[in-house]
């Protein structure tokens, strides 16, 4: 029973995210309201603000939850043998790249057009940052506000935003991947 209960739960999340990012990207996200959100997914107003309590914003970033456990298990799950850093590299390697199609292209000029948007996503982004530096700090022993922990998590980000707009992403993901493991000093030449 619960399956079926956490099934419609799923079903329902994701028709609201589905009809939110067509009315967005259809008449801008300021255009559009919340009740039409609702509407369009079949849904109440109180509905919608279950499945997404932060409002309109967290709407376009419905994997939010997702991904960032996905960074929690990337280092606590890794193979054994791996060190954090090749747990990451192997697991955002193994992570399919979105497809560069028409909708994503838009999606992406959405959220960097939209000033709220892009301030959802840097908080957003900050937040992962720390979930991924706790991980890191909490798998090596070391005290949650870690430096290096920190600085790791932000650098493993970053490499993601770098190489997700290259035109090789795996590969250059890989290189900054060995450039954080070797070392600056030993790796780029003049």
């Amino acid at each position: 029973m619960s399956g079926l209960r956490e099934r419609k739960k799923a079903q329902t999340r994701q028709a609201l995210a589905d009809a939110a990012l067509r009315l967005f990207l259809d008449r801008g996200y300021d255009a559009v309201s919340v009740k039409e959100i609702a509407e369009a997914a079949d849904v109440s107003v109180p509905t919608l603000f279950a499945h997404f309590p932060d409002g309109k914003e967290s709407l376009v970033f419905d994997l939010d939850a997702d991904r960032e456990q996905a960074l929690v298990a990337a280092v606590r799950d890794r193979a054994p043998g791996t060190n954090v850093l090749q747990g990451l590299r192997d697991s955002f390697l193994a992570t399919p790249r979105p497809p560069e199609t028409d909708e994503m292209r838009a999606f992406m000029r959405l959220i960097e057009t939209t000033p709220v948007l892009a301030s959802y996503f840097r908080r957003m982004w900050r937040r992962h940052e720390g979930t991924l530096a706790r991980a890191i700090a909490e798998d090596l022993g070391l005290s949650p506000d870690d430096i290096a922990a920190k600085a790791l998590a932000h650098f493993v980000l970053g490499a993601l935003e770098v190489a997700r707009s290259s035109a090789d992403p795996a590969a250059d993901l890989t290189r900054v991947f060995e450039l954080l493991e070797t070392g600056w000093g030993t790796s780029i030449t003049k």
